[in-house]
């Protein structure tokens, strides 16, 4: 058990295992996630540390917020793109998945609000992060 907040990658189920795998492996060294989904908890801080949990619940590592930015989606970088360690080879690919991800049943139940859809102007937060 720890006493360190909990980080989830996505929702349980083969994306969230699949992106923990990237932790642990040193490939996904950034995230991104909507500031709407910020509304009832704290932005990520640099210096911050996580315990990143599996689809069980169970810590499987630890990682330690480096930079976070709060830019429009039509702003995300290249870097940050690859950086997801997710298989993508430009931000046109990235992007898409992300829309596909923040545009489904269970992030705009989260979200309070069954027609939620995404544009360049989304705010997301980008967190860069080292697996300790």
């Amino acid at each position: 058990m720890t006493d360190l907040p909990i980080v989830e990658f996505a929702y349980p189920g083969p994306l969230r295992d699949a992106l923990v795998a990237a932790v642990l492996s040193g490939e996904k060294t950034s995230t991104a996630s909507l500031l709407a989904q910020y509304v009832d908890e704290e932005l990520p801080r640099v210096g911050e540390r996580g315990a990143v949990v599996d689809s069980a619940g169970v810590v499987v590592g630890v990682i330690e917020t480096a930079a976070v930015d709060i830019v429009a989606l039509k702003d995300v970088s290249l870097r940050h793109a690859l950086d997801e360690g997710e298989g993508y080879i430009d931000v046109a690919q990235w992007r898409a998945g992300h829309e596909r991800f923040w545009q489904s049943a269970e992030v705009r139940e989260e979200l309070g609000d069954p027609h939620f859809t995404v544009n360049d102007d989304t705010q997301v937060v980008l967190e860069r992060f080292t697996l300790v």
